[in-house]
């Protein structure tokens, strides 16, 4: 399974499409370019994952009993919003409407590594986030929003 890595500068096309740099397009050529784009539930970004990666992750939320209010929002924000998307032969994706409204993605974009997953930030929105971590203490705020502990071994 391949890790991403990085930060890239790119942009959205006027039909909504982002070219995958080349040195992540090997981890989706695996799975003949299929992967799934969703909403992050804590920020106004998306996430990229390989498709077989967020098959995984769909398993473990799907596991959890939806009677937890914190589990049935992720299960209906992180799976209602899971579009498939494959790379063309100019390995673009298409980027659905209804995400780029989400994420406030028009034109300049970052797509950050994270590991097992890609996500994709409207540019000015990654400069903010980026300054604030940069220059306040969050560490405090995972303790007023714990998770419930059949979430807690989740890996996003």
């Amino acid at each position: 399974m391949a890790l991403f890595r990085g930060i890239t500068s790119l942009n959205l096309d006027g039909k909504g499409r982002l070219a995958i740099p080349t040195r992540h397009r090997d981890a989706f050529a695996e799975e003949n370019g299929r992967l799934i784009v969703t909403i992050d539930i804590h920020e106004r970004c998306l996430l990229i994952y390989p498709y077989l990666a967020w098959e995984e992750i769909e398993r473990q939320i799907d596991a959890v009993p939806t009677f937890n209010r914190q589990a049935r929002r992720m299960k209906l924000m992180l799976v209602g919003h899971a579009e498939e998307a494959t790379l063309d032969a100019a390995g673009r994706i298409l980027i659905p409407a209804a995400l780029r409204e989400y994420a406030g993605l028009e034109k300049a974009a970052v797509l950050v590594g994270q590991g097992k997953r890609l996500e994709l930030w409207d540019e000015v929105a990654w400069n903010r986030l980026r300054e604030e971590f940069l220059n306040d203490d969050v560490a405090d705020e995972a303790a007023d929003f714990p998770l419930p502990a059949a979430l807690e071994n989740l890996s996003l």
